[in-house]
């Protein structure tokens, strides 16, 4: 038994060292094409942003990581269609109790 089981897994190693890719020549990569960047806009002033938008990314959007930029509380835990997640707390109804 332990000689066949030997010459399956030789067979299997020999079997996967015949399959394993090649390595691909970097000569016959196709150049790369270069393509015109267009400039980003520029984010506004924290002095004329609002006051619960201080914080902005580069691009200008609200960033998430600030507590005035977050979203409301209730808007935090619904699901993509819009019913209440289960998994926390708040949305889970209270237990039943036995008696």
């Amino acid at each position: 038994m332990k000689k066949i089981f030997t010459l399956l897994t030789a067979f299997s190693c020999m079997a996967i060292l015949t399959f394993a890719q090649e390595k691909k020549d970097n000569k016959t990569k196709a150049p790369a094409k270069k393509e015109s960047v267009k400039p980003v806009e520029k984010a506004k002033p924290a002095a004329t942003a609002k006051p619960e938008e201080k914080h902005l990314k580069k691009d200008g959007t609200p960033d998430k990581r600030f507590k005035e930029n977050k979203g409301k509380e209730e808007e935090k835990h619904l699901k993509k269609d819009g019913t209440p997640d289960k998994r926390f707390k708040e949305n889970k109804e209270p237990a039943k109790k036995k008696g």
